[in-house]
């Protein structure tokens, strides 16, 4: 079990019961993917954002899975991917662009899960620059990234993960 009681590893609640942030959500292996994905569902996750590329590091394309295991409880589920390369650092205009649609599902009573691969570089990126947004100074919001994630098996690694990455959250009230 992750932080909070998660089933999927690296995650934490930004808001609990309402976004959720952490590392990819499936597996090369079927059935704890179908698990991981069951889990999203049950704390009531029906909007997903993914900030993978498409074809990353081999990573297992999980829509249509989502699309099974929601179908199978009655639920409705939407997935949207805002690509950020890994290791990379969004310019300004596009983490505006991931901040609106984070804030408009927020705003439309979704329950959202943001991810990365990792859930630390660019997953911590995007939760900082909305924890500025939101009202935290910058070193506030790292501050408290690193508190959530002190829980998580990879909770000594920095999240964000690279300097720039860093920079863009100290910087972000500046910027947005």
């Amino acid at each position: 079990m992750a932080a909070h009681g998660c089933a999927i590893a690296n995650s934490y609640w930004v808001l609990p019961g309402r976004f959720l942030a952490g590392r990819y959500p499936c597996s090369v292996d079927e059935d704890e993917a179908c698990g991981r994905l069951r889990w999203l569902l049950e704390q009531g996750i029906d909007f997903l954002i993914d900030l993978t590329e498409a074809g990353e590091a081999g990573l297992v394309p999980y829509t249509a899975l989502l699309s099974k295991e929601a179908a199978g409880v009655r639920r409705e589920v939407s997935h949207t991917r805002l690509s950020i390369p890994d290791m990379c650092t969004p310019s300004p205009r596009q983490m505006r662009r991931i901040l609106d649609k984070l804030d408009e599902a927020l705003q439309l009573g979704r329950t959202v899960y943001l991810h990365c691969y990792g859930g630390i570089g660019r997953t911590g990126t995007v939760v900082g620059c909305y924890l500025v947004r939101h009202g935290m100074s910058g070193p506030q919001a790292i501050a408290q990234i690193a508190q959530w994630r002190s829980l998580t098996p990879d909770g000594w690694k920095p999240s964000p993960e690279t300097r720039p990455q860093t920079d863009l959250v100290l910087r972000w009230a500046q910027l947005d």
